[in-house]
């Protein structure tokens, strides 16, 4: 099992990122998974976009992008994450830059555990799931 974090093109360097870490592999086994290769990468704008275009047709920022390369019940894969997107919403939502980036680092080992945000429904539920995981981390971490 390893859980690595990647920066790409920008100065953001994520605090406790070893806590982060211990806290993510609790995440995967809450959901029953099994931790294995997992890679965050931090970089901006521009390239996020790109890999939006490339690999799913989309041209638009988005603040996270993940790749399953899962087997069976073991969790790898490579989240890709947009620092810039993830301070703009920061200061939308009202909330301190430590607190989105945990969340979008949740919502994208989410997406590797098997939950969806396609439908409203689907938006609900990752949503409840990241705000009580969330919570946890504030608390605990």
């Amino acid at each position: 099992m390893s859980i690595k974090i990647f920066y790409d093109e920008i100065e953001f360097r994520l605090n406790k990122s070893d806590r982060v870490k211990k806290f993510i592999d609790k995440v995967i086994r809450e959901e029953k998974m099994i931790p294995g290769d997992l890679n965050f990468v931090f970089t901006n704008n521009k390239n996020l976009r790109e890999i939006n275009v490339k690999f799913l047709k989309r041209d638009h920022n988005t603040d996270v992008i993940t790749f399953n390369y899962n087997f069976k019940n073991k969790i790898n894969g490579e989240i890709y994450i947009s620092i810039e997107t993830v301070k703009s919403n920061a200061l939308k939502y009202i909330v301190n830059l430590e607190e989105e980036v945990i969340r979008v680092m949740i919502h994208g080992v989410l997406h590797l555990c098997g939950f969806d945000d396609k439908t409203k429904g689907e938006k609900k539920l990752i949503r409840r799931i990241e705000d009580a995981r969330l919570n946890d981390y504030l608390k605990y971490y």
